[in-house]
């Protein structure tokens, strides 16, 4: 695969990493609730090899997703990952109930890292974002510093264990902080047309070179927000979600996409919209609502 064939597309992390910047999330790739088996092992391995024949190279995963199901097919589908980018999380669990833990301490943090190594099956991690938010609605940012559980992802790297590093629902003070304690790729934050108090961090983000990776594209829109949404892709004659990720794509350059779908058809909708051009009235209808 050629940089010139990514879908989206490229944006270089670093040096020695340039992904497509329409990624997929393998997220959906697991059971109801994100637990437990899909009911088609094959069919999601089927969906992950097409993706890279699509032209994605940016894989989004956690090994909490399963827990350790997603990883293991994206071993199965993809490995050894040739040309390829898995980025991974840790800071969470799942616990007897399906419940996102909190697990930050260096000595959690390490056994994360060991579990991610052993179902992707390699002998370092491409990128490991610390995930750090929660809040009432689960993915907010929450201040406070994140020194600690930083330096221990760091103290890994420096091992060869993590070759970079990115951080996960977190603000602008955490983002410094981090940055003061070690490189970092790539921040992955809630964000979307309508929802963007983030503007400030992409531009900053941007301006330094480091990748913005939203989530929830499609996350906590209000009914007129929606409507307006909806009224641009008809007119266009194309679907929300696929106006909701050219808007993204277009917003800044260092934005890279991760959309998840356990869907073939939905991959290719997802993959289609990187050639999806807004015009210039149908942006200004979209700045609008947020």
């Amino acid at each position: 695969m050629t940089a010139n064939t990514l879908a989206g597309g490229t944006f270089t992390m670093t040096q020695d990493v340039t992904v497509g910047r329409m990624g997929y999330g393998a997220m959906q790739l697991a059971g109801p609730g994100v637990l437990g088996p899909p009911a088609d092992r094959g069919a999601a391995v089927a969906l992950l090899r097409e993706a890279v024949e699509l032209g994605v190279n940016h894989f989004d995963t956690a090994d909490f997703y399963g827990p350790h199901i997603t990883n293991q097919i994206i071993r199965e589908a993809l490995h050894p990952y040739d040309g390829l980018v898995v980025v991974t999380k840790v800071g969470a669990v799942r616990d007897a109930d399906g419940g996102w833990v909190h697990e930050r301490s260096p000595e959690q943090l390490r056994a994360q890292v060991h579990d991610n190594l052993r179902n992707l099956g390699v002998d370092a991690l491409d990128v490991v974002n610390l995930r750090v938010g929660g809040g009432d609605d689960g993915h907010s940012a929450v201040p406070g510093s994140i020194a600690e559980p930083f330096t221990a992802l760091a103290e890994m790297r420096q091992e060869g264990l993590i070759k970079y590093l990115g951080i996960s629902t977190v603000n602008a003070e955490q983002v410094a902080q981090a940055q003061s304690i070690a490189p970092v790729v790539c921040v992955q934050n809630g964000y979307n047309v309508a929802h963007r108090e983030d503007d400030d961090l992409v531009a900053s983000l941007a301006a330094q070179g480091i990748a913005y990776v939203p989530y929830f594209p499609l996350g906590g829109f209000s009914p007129l927000q929606s409507k307006t949404l909806d009224d641009v892709a008809a007119r266009l004659g194309t679907t929300p979600m696929a106006v909701a990720l050219a808007w993204l794509l277009q917003r800044s350059p260092n934005i890279l996409l991760i959309p998840g779908t356990s869907s073939a058809a939905h991959l290719r909708e997802n993959v289609a919209a990187a050639t999806l051009e807004l015009p210039a009235d149908a942006l200004t209808e979209l700045n609008a609502i947020a």
